[in-house]
């Protein structure tokens, strides 16, 4: 004689699943896309390429991933990001594999530029954070999302000095082709994530809501503001550990300065989610980018050492990825989560588009004049910039008509 068990059945879709998986996720994509950093001089020596080569292959990879995000944005609104992680995480592995092998520049855009551009689109915050923020309570979802932002930091901060390691010892396409094995890991957490969730809130259309967000001022500062973030953290990304390199530091140094920075942003992005949930995001996110500026300008100013090196790297972690939870905070707060993978996927462009100048900047004035120097002055100003335009926001959650029944 059988008998049913009255056990509940384990729920595979519970938020906290989906928060630790949507983190191991954003850990892989963003922690292998920071290591590229610590790849700039020994492929450019070996190719004997300028380095405005390797930066054009980052900034394609910046703009592609900018302009596949609200692609994948969308699709993940409406059939669930699950299959959009899937499709990212083949992307991420494919590019990753081929740069290996990429020896040409033509190769290497395509590799490292277009593949890997829109793996990350299906593998980072847009997306991810996304379904984490329709998985948990609104009281909550500030916080949950600073912990999705935290996860790319440590994935920052474990795999940049391991990978400098392993670069030194085996090789930096040895190198690659295991993290193009760990990203792999990827491609089965995508099914813990395909849930589309059930918002709540009026019916509203796509087109509807693209329209809503453009014509709402704080939409477009914040999109505006999102430029200067994109523009600084990824020259800083690429070109710090080359920039430290060129006036006396050991590689070492470079790779544990993008480390600190990944670090220091676990604190600082979990700090601005916690901030968040109790104060104007638009206030934290005007003293995040003044104090980038200020961080930068006196970097410049002193004299160049170790410490100087490290203080800044531990500086610009805490402001480093703190945007984005505010950022994504704010649309979601304002327009509902509804839309939120789509309209945070354009603001994303917007950052994605600033990344591309940034890095791309970076190389070619270098080429030009053997200095950084314009481009850092160009990053600081632009966090004074931010720092004025966000001030004017309305956080303010939109009223919309409700139509009446006939």
């Amino acid at each position: 004689m059988s008998t049913i068990s009255n056990r509940p059945r384990f729920n595979w879709f519970h938020p906290i699943i989906i928060v630790t998986c949507g983190c191991l996720v954003i850990f892989i994509g963003f922690g292998t896309r920071s290591t590229m950093g610590i790849f700039l001089v020994p492929i450019t020596e070996e190719y004997e390429w300028g380095r405005s080569i390797f930066a054009f292959a980052a900034a394609i990879q910046n703009i592609v991933w900018g302009f596949s995000q609200p692609l994948f944005g969308a699709i993940a609104d409406r059939y669930g990001s699950g299959r959009v992680i899937l499709v990212g995480g083949i992307c991420y592995v494919a590019g990753l594999s081929l740069m290996v092998v990429a020896s040409t520049p033509l190769g290497f855009y395509i590799a490292n530029g277009a593949l890997i551009g829109f793996g990350l689109s299906g593998t980072t915050f847009a997306v991810v954070l996304a379904v984490i923020a329709r998985a948990v309570p609104e009281s909550k979802r500030s916080m949950a999302l600073g912990i999705g932002s935290a996860a790319g930091s440590l994935g920052q901060f474990v795999l940049v000095p391991a990978g400098n390691s392993f670069v030194v010892q085996y090789g930096w396409s040895s190198t690659i082709f295991l993290l193009a094995c760990m990203l792999a890991l990827a491609i089965p957490l995508s099914y813990l994530l395909s849930g589309k969730q059930e918002v709540s809130g009026p019916e509203q259309t796509l087109k509807a809501a693209l329209s809503e967000a453009a014509g709402h001022s704080g939409y477009v500062y914040l999109t505006a503001g999102f430029f200067v973030c994109g523009f600084q953290v990824t020259f800083i990304g690429i070109h710090l550990p080359a920039y430290l390199t060129d006036i006396g530091l050991s590689s070492s140094v470079g790779a544990w300065a993008l480390s600190l920075v990944g670090l220091f942003n676990l604190v600082g992005t979990l700090l601005a989610g916690y901030l968040g949930n109790r104060f104007l995001k638009k206030n934290i996110l005007s003293v995040i980018y003044f104090g980038r500026a200020v961080a930068i300008a006196i970097f410049v100013l002193v004299p160049p050492s170790v410490a100087s090196a490290l203080i800044f790297a531990c500086s610009m972690g805490i402001l480093w990825l703190a945007t984005i939870p505010l950022t994504s905070g704010i649309v979601g707060q304002v327009f509902g989560s509804r839309y939120l993978g789509t309209l945070f996927g354009f603001v994303f462009l917007s950052h994605q588009i600033g990344s591309f100048l940034g890095v791309w900047m970076g190389g070619v004035l270098f080429d030009v004049t053997q200095s950084y120097e314009v481009v850092w002055w160009v990053c600081a100003g632009l966090g004074v910039m931010a720092a004025v335009l966000h001030l004017p926001i309305n956080e303010d959650p939109i009223k919309r008509a409700v139509q009446a029944a006939h």
